[in-house]
């Protein structure tokens, strides 16, 4: 139980979310299966050493997002299966990432001027003079893959106000002839959906995100667009070919 409460403590997510992801898991990799009855309530209360309020809030969370359903009487059985749909492969360079944007289907959820700037590492350069903040969800047939919360230069979204309002930001800022993009960094990193993100994206609280960070900068060093990605796990995967850049001939000693 200790040992339990020490990992429990570990992060700041709400106890009955850290339980409900840990079930989560175990129905995504077949653990449990569709129609199974999962263990009783005295079992997991034991099993993950908490109260049994927390198991019950655990399950309720789950039945909502229509993967268990609690019968009376009965237990709780599986009632569906996360989507695994892992159509989308970050991109790996600059061009493909502007092109995998250009076609997205967007919907601006709020815009806000004159913001302050959005913190930067140290190696993302220095920030614009004021900023616009856009949040957008991206929809792929119809459902929502990723939420994007966009810090854009002022002085770029206001020369097209109208396209920048409902349009993605990237290929527009790209073409604009004056404007030099020096610098792209991108940061891939895991982590979990907020309140917010988990409402737009129809997931889960606390459920794992990938998440991306790109940033551009001109040959100033300015920040031009500051942007935070936060992709669904189900839609996502990095697939690399790691000898792609590496020549026949050495790769012929590679498979000897």
């Amino acid at each position: 139980m200790k040992k339990l409460t020490t990992v429990y403590d570990r992060s700041r997510v709400p106890l009955y979310v850290q339980v409900a992801s840990v079930m989560r898991q175990r129905i995504e990799t077949g653990h449990w299966v569709e129609g199974d009855k999962i263990s009783t309530l005295e079992e997991l209360e034991s099993e993950f050493g908490v109260a049994r309020v927390t198991i019950r809030q655990a399950i309720e969370l789950l039945r909502g997002e229509g993967l268990l359903d609690a019968q009376q009487g009965r237990g709780t059985f599986v009632s569906g299966k996360p989507m695994h749909n892992r159509w989308l492969n970050l991109a790996n360079d600059f061009d493909k990432v502007v092109a995998s944007i250009k076609d997205n289907v967007i919907k601006r959820v709020h815009i806000e001027e004159n913001v302050a700037a959005p913190e930067l590492d140290p190696h993302e350069g220095q920030a614009a003079d004021a900023y616009t903040f856009l949040r957008s969800i991206q929809y792929n047939r119809g459902e929502p893959f990723s939420a994007v919360n966009l810090y854009l230069a002022k002085e770029i979204f206001d020369r097209d106000r109208k396209r920048f309002t409902n349009a993605a930001a990237l290929p527009m800022l790209v073409e604009m002839k004056d404007v030099t993009i020096a610098h792209a960094f991108q940061t891939l990193t895991i982590g979990v959906a907020d309140p917010e993100t988990a409402e737009h994206l129809k997931i889960g609280l606390g459920e794992p995100t990938a998440d991306c960070r790109l940033v551009l900068l001109d040959d100033k060093g300015v920040a031009l667009y500051v942007a935070d990605i936060h992709y669904r796990k189900d839609c996502f995967a990095l697939r690399v070919d790691l000898l792609e850049n590496v020549k026949s001939k050495d790769r012929s000693k590679i498979s000897a």
